[in-house]
């Protein structure tokens, strides 16, 4: 053996030796460090509606100048904000009121919307028998409905609530339905065959992959219910001396106060997104470790 070839073969172990405990370090690399939101990443979801808002007052501002509307028609943006002083005193008690009647009737639309879609989608007579209804439910206006449940229940919060929750029921159970019923079937087809009865199949399975269709739903009704409190107001919105939002644009509109009432419908607009919002961050909160809708993407 050359001197050159028992070199390579003494040479040979050590390299081998040297892969070996390169190979488990390279394993243990270090994961990188998860990312958290930046100030420039907060900036960037504040700042575009924030410039929209600019925009839209100045242009606002900008036709009302232009074309000198008079104020009893649309008050200027100076106009409202002059008004917020003088109305904040009798804006929070009606404010209050919408509130708890949205609120409420969002919380009864939820339970009774995601019953019934538990129940359509666990047994397909039920979804032939309700669903139509459901259907019929959503499509009478709400208008003729809530002189009917004024005479039934009386003017006032309850009243108002109820309409809430009709108008607001419909897009939780539709989209609840809609989510129970998609779940990949072989997932569905995995648990048969592992022996999964009904009960836990759509326990484990099916109202965990039907989540983001719930939250959409319950997003959608958010605004649904505030909008059916108001119409309610409208009808039923003095009964006890309670008077909601819907009842103050009512009164405001008859007397041609327009300022209070651009701030009715701003503080009405303020109750729908709180509630929005809430709902919003139940689903980030919910979804953020595994739906790629809840997922932070970087641009």
């Amino acid at each position: 053996m050359s001197i050159a070839e028992k070199t390579s073969t003494e040479q040979t172990p050590q390299t081998s030796r040297a892969e070996q405990v390169a190979t488990p370090q390279a394993a243990a690399r270090p994961k990188p460090p998860r990312k958290t939101p930046s100030g420039r990443t907060l900036l960037s979801f504040v700042l575009p509606p924030l410039v929209v808002l600019v925009v839209a007052v100045a242009l606002w501002q900008a036709l009302i100048s232009v074309f000198g509307v008079p104020k009893f028609l649309v008050p200027a943006p100076g106009d409202v904000l002059a008004e917020i002083g003088p109305a904040i005193g009798t804006l929070v008690e009606p404010t209050l009121v919408t509130m708890g009647e949205a609120y409420g009737g969002f919380l009864l639309a939820a339970v009774v919307g995601f019953a019934v879609a538990f129940v359509m989608a666990r047994w397909n007579v039920a979804e032939r028998g309700l669903y139509p209804y459901m259907v019929l439910l959503q499509t009478i206006p709400i208008i003729a409905v809530a002189p009917i449940l004024v005479v039934w229940l009386g003017p006032g919060p309850t009243t108002n609530t109820v309409v809430a929750a009709m108008i607001a029921v419909f897009p939780v159970t539709a989209n609840t339905l809609t989510g129970l019923k998609s779940t990949d079937r072989n997932l569905v087809q995995l648990f048969a065959m592992a022996g999964a009865t009904r009960r836990y199949e759509m326990g484990v399975l099916r109202i965990p992959y039907a989540l983001p269709y719930v939250l959409t739903g319950l997003r959608i009704a958010a605004g649904s219910s505030v909008i059916g409190a108001i119409v309610g107001e409208f009808v039923a919105g003095i009964g006890g001396g309670q008077g909601g939002l819907g009842y103050v644009i009512t009164s405001t509109a008859q007397q041609l106060l327009m300022p209070r009432l651009f701030l009715a419908v701003i503080a009405a607009s303020c109750v729908s997104l709180l509630l929005f919002g809430l709902v919003r961050l139940v689903e980030v909160l919910t979804l953020r470790r595994w739906h790629e809708s809840a997922m932070s993407h970087d641009d």
